[in-house]
């Protein structure tokens, strides 16, 4: 299952992705916003990142303005790797090379086909490991230790 969390900015990229979801049979959970008023976005980053680190969900998508904030917010949490992606590349080497498991989009940043390409390719794409899974282990070190 998918976590999908947005603030007002990003709201309208949250629904879009919900509906290639229902029409591709792709569980998600909701954790809000419901509509385009004015909320915080590190009410949402938690949501989500609680329900990744619970294992409800494997992965998630965040949604704000640029995807910059939100993904502030996520990567705060201890296990939370959390990419903003504004192209083809990024939404597949965050999986590949950096093992993501939040990726963030901007509303006001890319288009709806833009952010369902990314989805798709986030969702699809798979950890290399290798030389990569001592990089990401490095990333926990400094997470755990606030050091190497």
């Amino acid at each position: 299952m998918i976590a999908l969390g947005s603030d007002h900015g990003g709201y309208k990229l949250k629904e879009a992705v919900k509906k290639y979801f229902d029409a591709n049979n792709i569980e998600y959970k909701d954790c809000g916003t419901n509509n385009e008023d004015s909320v915080d976005y590190a009410v949402y980053a938690l949501a989500v990142t609680d329900a990744i680190k619970s294992g409800e969900c494997e992965k998630g998508i965040l949604f704000c303005g640029t995807g910059l904030g939100i993904s502030i917010a996520a990567n705060k949490v201890k296990g939370i790797r959390a990419a903003v992606c504004t192209n083809e590349f990024c939404a597949e080497m965050c999986r590949r090379h950096n093992n993501a498991n939040i990726i963030a989009f901007g509303g006001r940043v890319i288009t709806e086909e833009q952010c369902l390409k990314m989805t798709d390719i986030f969702l699809n794409t798979e950890f290399e490991g290798g030389r990569h899974a001592q990089r990401v282990a490095q990333i926990e070190k400094i997470e755990k230790d606030g050091k190497l």
